[in-house]
Order: structure tokens, then sequence, then C-alpha cells
């Protein structure tokens, strides 16, 4: 048994119990072709052999399997190589391992590698080519750790690097085979061995160790029939026996292998291999002759049915030339309209264009004005509350009450109608919030009671009982909407009636749907109008005295209540009245109710005196933020500008810095940076009058943990101060 047929069975065997374990039974099929092939090479059957090789080779391909393709071609391969067709041979050798590149399996190419090193050392007798190609082998047997390849491979560079008098390296290759032979331990490769050893032992002069080498080696190819190898043997013991100048032995081992070099070699095996092979090739071509024969058949049958489709073909194309005709004329049609279409696409490039430049503006605009109304708006909430804390007396009273939710909803107003195309993008998220309806409608219409008295109006509301006390909902956006209905109301009915209703429609579950109906005896609106009330910037004719708004208030009513996911509908006649009817579904579940009461309140019992640094350049904000920071136990220290906060914090510790953004000189993003570079880690709040989505990427990314909105409920800010502190402590 030769190395190559070895490294074959080794690597053969590893493969087929991966594919056992993963792949279907056509792949068990193709192994079993290949295993039995190379078992008729020993056997010396090898038209039987190539033919279950080229077998397996035509089954690896329908299957698409690189993998087993590189496999075949390389059992194709050992046979030509057995039958001394020493190119072609290595041209197959070649195809393996291409296929073996396209499988990414570098597990094979130390097989391959190896068989055409044997082939270059044994028959051609190129050394350099034998070592270049052991050499390839060797680096994918280093990679996969492979110790039974690298025996194999280190005893092969050893018989070249003998033969080329490089001794010195052949036994340093040796050495690694005979220390991991268990690895390996075969016959043929224990004869190797033995017959390298001999040759290591002659070239170090120890003749009773190389002679005890040899003489293994002569025994163990004959037990085992191994004439190549006990060929070999013979030879390089005799030439030992040479040096050493026992003459006579050496006279019996030369002829010792010079017979079984002609039992092997002789003149019949020869002819008989060659036969083989042009046995071989015949039946090849015959195949090949018997493919043409069916291909010329094919090729008179596409004759025929040619002739059959060319007069189709010209039948066609007499239809394709009218057809073209037909096209031109439409293509001359189509480049008027076409070069029509550029001038208005150009037109159209030049308006959109425009348009953004507007969009832009407007946005500009809008944020702009956004933060110079939040600003002063931060200031009347929060002097209104301070009115309400420092006069108890005023707490009760329907003007201060009235003025707070004014405030409230004036915000409200101001950030809807300043960011109306958010609504429009369905920016605007609902809030859930326990409300008593009836509170809601009562503060809605005591604000707006000044309206009613001085258009002599009786304003008149009523709750239904079936209503449960409390709801969970958006109450901020429903005063909102029911402000707008009844102020129009109001507006618009002189010495009349403004009725205000809520009742109960129906109950889901824990949904119950309220119906709101805003009624008005007043100048009511054309029905030709009816349309296009909830447009945005719509108003009907009117006298000249009437109310003249922005024409914005139904057309956010419309909107807020598409939110709550309901409509609107409104019916009217001139000088009778005008009716809006809604019905919003709100969540009534006490336990909902509870959960929300639980979660929005604050914990302001703690006796924690938290230091807190302002950083604010606004007098009014100043005062209003130290308003609320004392009456919650904390003690502020109010800077007017980012450089002085700097100075504070290298004069004394804080707890937390509340950052106003839009400042003079240094504005409060360019100062969290500064005081972050400094390695302060100290909580940074934003309260900002700018809209909280234009600023909270830059906010974070600065270094700030949290941004608050100008004006804030005070208990928000409280929250967010005792959950900053909490979790740095």
């Amino acid at each position: 048994m030769s190395q190559k047929i070895l490294l074959f069975l080794f690597l053969l065997f590893a493969f087929q119990v991966s594919f056992s374990q993963n792949e279907k039974l056509t792949k068990k099929e193709v192994f079993a072709l290949l295993t039995k092939s190379d078992s008729l090479i020993l056997q010396s059957k090898y038209k039987e052999s190539i033919a279950l090789s080229y077998d397996a080779l035509n089954h690896s391909f329908n299957l698409k399997d690189n993998t087993l393709i590189a496999i075949s071609y390389n059992s194709v391969a050992g046979n030509y190589e057995e039958i001394l067709e020493d190119n072609k041979a290595l041209a197959l050798y070649e195809k393996a391992i291409d296929y073996a590149n396209k499988a990414k399996n570098d597990t094979l190419k130390i097989w391959f590698y190896n068989n055409i090193g044997n082939i270059y050392l044994n028959r051609k007798k190129n050394y350099e080519k034998s070592l270049e190609y052991y050499n390839k082998s060797m680096v994918f047997a280093e990679k996969f750790k492979d110790t039974g390849s690298l025996v194999l491979i280190k005893m092969n560079k050893a018989f070249v690097l003998f033969e080329q008098n490089k001794q010195e390296e052949a036994i340093q290759n040796l050495n690694y085979s005979e220390k991991y032979i268990d690895y390996m331990r075969f016959p043929d490769t224990e004869s190797s061995l033995y017959l390298l050893l001999g040759m290591k032992f002659n070239y170090l002069k120890d003749n009773e160790k190389a002679d005890l080498n040899f003489k293994k080696a002569i025994q163990i190819s004959k037990i085992n029939e191994l004439d190549s190898y006990l060929s070999d043997a013979y030879e390089h013991y005799a030439e030992h026996l040479f040096e050493i100048g026992d003459y006579k032995n050496a006279y019996v081992n030369l002829e010792d292998h010079e017979e079984v070099k002609s039992r092997l070699y002789n003149s019949d095996i020869l002819k008989n291999t060659q036969l083989v092979a042009l046995k071989i090739e015949l039946e090849k071509s015959k195949k090949a002759i018997q493919v043409m024969a069916k291909e010329r058949k094919l090729q008179s049958d596409s004759l025929k049915k040619t002739k059959i489709i060319v007069t189709l073909i010209m039948i066609f194309l007499l239809l394709m030339f009218f057809l073209l005709y037909v096209l031109y004329r439409n293509n001359l049609f189509r480049t008027k309209i076409n070069n029509y279409l550029e001038d208005k696409n150009i037109e159209l490039s030049l308006a959109k264009e425009k348009a953004e430049e507007a969009s832009k503006v407007k946005t500009q605009f809008i944020s702009t004005i956004s933060h110079e109304l939040r600003t002063p708006l931060y200031g009347v909430v929060g002097i209104t509350n301070m009115l309400s804390d420092e006069h108890k007396e005023l707490a009760d009273s329907p003007h201060l009450n009235s003025l707070k939710f004014s405030a409230r909803y004036l915000l409200s107003l101001v950030n809807d109608l300043l960011q109306i195309n958010k609504i429009e993008e369905n920016k605007v998220v609902l809030e859930n919030a326990t409300m008593n309806l009836a509170d809601e409608i009562n503060m809605v219409t005591n604000s707006l009671i000044f309206i009613s008295n001085r258009n002599t109006n009786k304003l008149i509301t009523y709750i239904d009982p079936e209503i449960p006390e409390f709801l969970v909902g958006d109450k901020l956006r429903l005063s909102q909407i029911l402000m707008n209905l009844i102020s129009n109301a109001l507006k618009f009915t002189q010495a009349g009636e403004v009725k205000v209703s809520a009742t109960l429609d129906r109950q889901e579950k824990t949904i119950s749907y309220i119906k709101f109906i805003v009624e008005d005896t007043g100048m009511g609106i054309a029905e030709k109008d009816l349309g296009k009330i909830f447009d945005k910037f719509v108003q009907i004719e009117r006298k000249e005295d009437d109310y003249q708004g922005a024409g914005l208030g139904l057309s956010i009513v419309k909107k807020l209540i598409s939110l709550f996911g309901s409509e609107i509908s409104v019916e009217s006649k001139i000088n009778e009245g005008t009716k809006f009817t809604f019905v919003i579904g709100f969540d009534s579940d006490i336990k909902k109710v509870n959960e929300i009461i639980n979660n929005i309140q604050v914990d302001l019992s703690a006796n924690q005196l938290y230091k807190i640094l302002v950083v604010e350049d606004n007098k009014i904000n100043q005062m209003v933020t130290r308003k609320i920071l004392e009456k919650n136990n904390f003690k502020p220290v109010i800077v007017d500008d980012g450089y002085a906060a700097m100075e504070a914090l290298n004069k004394e510790p804080f707890d937390i810095i509340l950052m106003d953004i839009n400042m003079p000189l240094i504005n409060g993003f360019d100062t969290t940076r500064l005081i972050r570079k400094k390695g302060i880690t100290i909580p940074i709040i934003a309260l900002t009058a700018f809209a909280k989505d234009e600023i909270s990427d830059e906010a974070l990314s600065s270094g700030m943990n949290d941004v608050l909105i100008k004006p804030f409920e005070p208990s928000k800010l409280i929250l967010s101060i005792e959950n900053l502190v909490k979790n740095k402590a």
C-alpha cells in the first residue's frame, strides 16, 4: 500500500463520517463508490476502479457538490498515476485542487498537494518540484494540526532531502515522523520509517543502528508484500554495505533489489497498464461518438423547426414594421407632450424650491416665536402660582382659578397654533390623566363668563349624573376643544342662550363614551359654508363688529377630536343657531384611575436640603424658579450666565444644576460641555422655552441629564430633581 493511497483512505474516512451525519443518502452512495474504487486500485483492477471513479465524478456534478467533485477528481487521478499516465494524473490533481478552492475546503489540499509531490519524487525525479508541493501540503496540515498527515509529509520530504544530500534537514523532518509515528502506524509507513532511519544512521556512521533499521525495513516489506518498498530497502541497504566495505552482502542485496525491481516493472505489467489506459480512452471516445450522433440528429430536427421559425419570423417582422410606423407617429406626438411636461416640470421645480425656502423660513419663525412666547408665559404661570401660595385667602377665588386655567390654556393654544403642522402629521400625543368632567367643564365656562356677560348671553351647562366621577384622558386637550366651541358660540350669539351638555352615550367594558353638545341660538352658518368652517384660516362672512380671529379654532378642534379617535358634526340654520356634536371615549376603570393618581404623586416630605445652582438670565424667571425651589425646601443659588456658573462651581459644591439654554455670552449647551470637560458629574436639567424635540439630541450629547420645557408643572421639576440626585447617590 503506497503512502498516497494510505493518506487518501485516512482523509476519505474523515469526510465520510462528516457527511454521514449531515448530508443525504445520495452523497453516502458517492462515497461508497469512491471507497470501492480505491480498494480495486490495491487489487490492480484499474479498469473497474477508474470506471467507478468516473461514475462518482458524474454523480458529484449532478449533486453540484464541489467537495465531492474534488475528491472524485483525486480518485480518477490516482488511477492514472497507478497505470503510469503521470501527466494526466497531474492535470486531474490540479482540477481536484480547483474544486477544493471552490468548496473552500483547505483540508483536502493536504491530500492533493502530497499526491502531486509523490509523482514529482517517484516518477519524474524532480526534487525541487516535489519539495514545493510537499511544503504546500504541510502549510494546511499545520493549519489544521493534522499530525497524521504531517508524519507522512515529513517522511516524504526526508526522502527528497536525502536524495539532495541535505542530510541535516532530512534528519530534522525524520525526527518528527519518528516521534509521532503512532498517529500513522501502518506497514508501509513503518517500512518507510525504518528505511529512512537506516539512511540517517548511515550518514551518522552508526553502522550497527543503520544495519538494524535497514533489516527491519526489509522484513516488514517482505511480510506485507510491499514490493516497491522492498526494492528501495534492498537498494539503500546495498549502498550502505558498499560504504562500510561489506561487498559480499552488498552484492547479495543488490541482486535482491534487481529481482524485485524486475518483478515490479516487467514488460508484461507495463504493457497491461498501457492497454488498460488505452481501453479506457477508447470507451470514453465511444461515448463521445454516441453523444455526437445524438447531437447530429437533434441538429437535423432543429433545422426543420428552424425553417418553420424563419417563416414565422418573416411574418412577425412585417407586423413589427407596421407597429414601428405606428410607434413613430406616436413618438412624434409624445415628444411634443414631453417637451410641454418638461417645461411644466421646470416651473414646478422652481415652485418647489420657493415652497421649501418658505417652509424653512416658517419653521425658523415658529421656533423663534415659540421660544419668545413660552418665556413670558413661564413668568405668568409662575407668578400666578406664587399669588395662590402667598395669599391663601385667594385659594378658592374663581378669578384666580380662571387666571390659572387661562394661562394653562394659552400655553396649550400657543403650542398648537405654532406647531399645527405637527398636529397634522400626528406628532401630538394624547396624555392620560385623571379628571372630574364636571370640574373641567365648569372651569372652562367660568373662564368664559366675561364673554357671556358682554353679549348678555345665558350660559347653561348640563352634566349627566350617570357619568363616572373620575375619568382617564387628556383633560387639557378636551378643555381646548370645549374652550374653542363655547367661546365661538358666545361670540356669535347676542342676548341668547348657549347650552353645553355632557351625557353618557354608552358603556363598553371600562370605556365610558361621553356625548358632548355645544348649542347656541346665534346668527348661524350658511349651508354653503358648513363644508369649509373646519379648514385652516377660513372665516365666514360676518358683520363688521363681529369677533375677528385667526380662523384656526375649529380646524384645531377637528384635528384634536380626530386624535381622540372621533369625529365632530355640525348642524346650523341662519338666524336660528348652531349645534356641534361629538363623542369621546374615556377609561373609567377605578384601578387605572388610582394607579395614575399614585404615579403622579411626588414625595415632598424628604428633609434632605439640596443645594441647587440655577443658571438663568431672565430676572422674572429667576424669581419664579427661586420661589418653586424654596417652597420645596431646596437652597437655590442664582447666576446670570455660563461663566458665572463655572465660577460658582469652583467655589462650592452643588447637588444639581438647572440650566437655561438661550443665554448671552455662552449658551447652556456649551456651558454644560465645559462643566463635563472639567470632570464634574453633577446632574444637569435643561429648563428651556424651545420645543423639546428641537433640542433633546443636542442636550443629551452635551452632557445634560433631563429636559423640561417652560412653563412646567412644579411637581415635574421636583420629581426630576429627586430622581436624578437619588440615582447619582
